[in-house]
């Protein structure tokens, strides 16, 4: 993506995160944020010398310009900045950005190659558009809490904001898929990315339940909607995850847990049927796993290749050896914060290795440099300044 330049009118996740992904890739990003405050995301800690890590994180290798688009002077300065842009991504609600004449229709006639990415709760258009959205909400109408959880339990939400944050990678894959597209007709689009519809499209296997049966897919904790065993097993000292849904790991399973009597019982042939009997077959593998050690379920399982894992904690994650020697974490300097430890793209490239630049910049830490890009004089921009239609940094940061 390196020639590419994105611009972001965002906060919290959706917006933040597709345009992270664009910058990993190598594309100039500039965050444009408010004067007072920016990012809302700044003000949640914890923080590290007044300063927000998760922004630190969520907004790496990014630039930070802040511009009042509710005033005239900054919405000129914001043309001017989208008038050579190739993408803009914005997750305001739906019409917020065309109250201020910066909407798609407005700045496609300045640019018409700039391409336009859009993400919000529940779209652009539809009954539900003109509703605030947050991630839980789209988890909920979007089915996501009615199959996660145990069975008869309370509503449960997927434990990071699955919603927000894979409706970020639709709008940075939408992004360069317009990109591409733009090589051939010369112009930009509109992308329009929702928290709900992608939600909804992780639904393959209640989808295909649903459409050949009329069933409707309910919470199975960390069982499979169809096969079995591939869910969570109890160990002496914890858990541990299995699944054992082909002949050949199945088999490998009973042997590794010394379970022959499983193995030839006809009615666990076929995973479809075991799952039908999860029942009565979890039970009889965890009088045996009940009893060992996790790493020793796993050691024996992993001997037998049967695929199967650890349920680790986010100290063990942020601390695992596989990780670390692939090198997924990784330092970015800060300019009051020193350096802050970053979670690594999960894309690897031979050719052209993703980005590792400065962690997320301070309010207005690149306004005038950027100004100064866009053309504007000297005089425009201390006007721009004194006028508060502008800031630089240093700003007093919120941090609490």
């Amino acid at each position: 993506m390196s020639g590419i330049r994105v611009v972001e009118v965002g906060a919290f996740m959706a917006a933040p995160f597709a345009t992270m992904q664009l910058a990993d890739l190598g594309a100039t990003v500039i965050k444009v944020e408010n004067p007072q405050g920016g990012d809302q995301v700044r003000a949640i800690g914890p923080f590290t010398a007044g300063h927000s890590s998760p922004f630190a994180r969520l907004n790496r290798n990014k630039r930070s310009i802040a511009l009042d688009l509710k005033s005239e002077q900054g919405a000129a300065a914001f043309r001017r900045l989208v008038q050579d842009a190739d993408v803009l991504v914005e997750n305001l609600r739906p019409g917020a950005m065309r109250k201020l004449g910066l909407g798609y229709d407005d700045l496609r006639r300045l640019n018409p190659r700039l391409v336009y990415v859009s993400a919000s709760g529940w779209g652009q258009d539809g009954p539900l558009a003109h509703l605030p959205g947050l991630d839980i909400m789209a988890q909920a109408r979007g089915g996501l809490m009615s199959v996660t959880g145990m069975p008869d339990g309370d509503p449960v939400k997927v434990g990071v904001p699955i919603a927000d944050l894979v409706c970020g990678l639709y709008g940075a894959l939408g992004a360069v898929s317009a990109l591409q597209a733009r090589h051939t007709t010369g112009q930009g689009q509109h992308v329009d990315v929702s928290l709900l519809e992608s939600a909804v499209s992780f639904a393959i296997w209640e989808a295909g339940k649903y459409f050949a049966t009329g069933e409707v897919g309910r919470p199975l904790g960390s069982a499979h909607q169809s096969t079995a065993p591939y869910q969570a097993i109890r160990t002496a000292d914890g858990w541990c995850t299995v699944g054992a849904v082909t002949p050949k790991t199945w088999q490998g399973l009973c042997a590794a847990l010394g379970l022959p009597e499983l193995l030839a019982d006809e009615r666990y042939a076929d995973a479809h049927d075991r799952h039908g009997l999860r029942h009565e077959l979890i039970p009889a593998i965890e009088r045996v796993t009940a009893a060992r050690t996790t790493a020793d379920v796993v050691a024996a399982l992993d001997a037998h290749g049967v695929p199967c894992a650890p349920i680790s904690d986010y100290s063990q994650v942020f601390n695992d050896e596989h990780l670390g020697q692939r090198r997924f974490f990784w330092d970015a300097e800060h300019p009051e914060m020193g350096p802050v430890r970053q979670l690594g793209s999960a894309m690897r490239f031979s050719g052209t290795p993703t980005r590792r630049g400065p962690a997320g910049p301070l309010l207005g830490a690149d306004t005038v440099e950027v100004l100064r890009e866009c053309g504007l004089t000297e005089q425009e921009i201390d006007r721009l300044l004194a006028e508060g239609a502008a800031a630089q940094s240093p700003t007093p940061l919120e941090s609490s």
